[in-house]
């Protein structure tokens, strides 16, 4: 098939399985890094109906890290450390750039990682450029020599995150912003631009621990779970309304986005009825530009409209 014809056929799809939407996180590593594969991805995965593209972060990687990668059964990153890893803040505003609807997430940015003013502004820049588009998914990381290299304590990155968000969110909502806090403090600050929807952008955050998980309910409008086994989506929802998530229907309803370390199109009504909204798919792009298309229409294929 010739990317051509498959971007045509796939423009007509739906964005949506159901109540399920289909994300795809593909972008800003090896291949997936060159401009020219980031343009020709994210245009045809517009046009095949994918509802977001997502992209996450790290700083820095070692070549031989003591600390355990928790997305993997064996504790072992599946990216080399040499590869190419693009800030993803600056990625989305690429992707941003060539395409018009569809929608730009973190996946995820470590949020105790970088200044919170800083942060913020960029947020609220990405979100303008984007014309409200973006979504801010963040973490508190798991990588202790990560943290070392940044000049970060490793120890309570967890409320460190959680404070930086409310004070990101002042800083979103108030014409001139002061917060005080532990790890955060500013006075009569003015930070602009402002977010597009309301003063407020959605912030979503990661991680398949409980304690994310209770993170998630307490700071977040939803949740990102990764490489989470298809058999644990049910569990952790259920954990996320214990603890206090308005999950449901409506727009201020928290959303639930899941990636899965396993798991065939069929899983699709299960997981809706599980409370999940949307579903990313995890991949990485040909390489060759020209192959984006066509790889893209094959996912949708398989996961947007499948059966059909």
């Amino acid at each position: 098939m010739a990317p051509t014809q498959a971007v045509a056929r796939a423009a007509v799809r739906p964005r949506e399985v159901g109540r399920m939407r289909i994300g795809l996180h593909a972008l800003g590593i090896g291949d997936g890094a060159r401009p020219e594969v980031i343009r020709a991805v994210a245009s045809a995965a517009e046009a095949a109906g994918f509802a977001r593209l997502w992209v996450g972060e790290h700083v820095v990687l070692v070549d031989e890290p003591n600390s355990r990668y928790p997305y993997a059964a064996d504790g072992t990153i599946p990216v080399p450390a040499d590869a190419d890893w693009l800030d993803p803040l600056l990625t989305l505003g690429f992707a941003a750039a060539v395409t018009s609807r569809i929608g730009l997430a973190t996946g995820v940015l470590l949020l105790p990682e970088h200044n919170p003013v800083l942060v913020a502004k960029q947020a609220a820049t990405l979100d303008v450029l984007s014309a409200g588009r973006f979504t801010l998914g963040v973490g508190v990381g798991w990588s202790a020599e990560e943290f070392a290299a940044l000049g970060v304590p490793f120890a309570r990155r967890g409320p460190r995150a959680a404070e930086y968000l409310a004070a990101m969110r002042v800083l979103w909502s108030d014409d001139v912003a002061s917060f005080e806090g532990e790890f955060v403090r500013f006075e009569g600050i003015r930070v602009n631009p402002r977010p597009v929807r309301g003063r407020r952008l959605p912030v979503v955050l990661g991680g398949n621990s409980d304690a994310a998980l209770r993170r998630a309910a307490a700071h977040g409008d939803g949740w990102y779970g990764f490489n989470l086994p298809a058999a644990e989506v049910a569990a952790h929802v259920n954990a996320l309304a214990g603890y206090g998530a308005r999950l449901g229907g409506g727009p201020s309803a928290f959303s639930v986005a899941v990636a899965l370390s396993d798991g065939t199109p069929e899983l699709l009504p299960g997981l809706a009825g599980a409370g999940v909204t949307e579903l990313v798919v995890v991949g990485a792009p040909p390489a060759a530009p020209h192959l984006a298309a066509g790889w893209v229409a094959d996912l949708a294929d398989r996961w947007i409209r499948p059966g059909r």
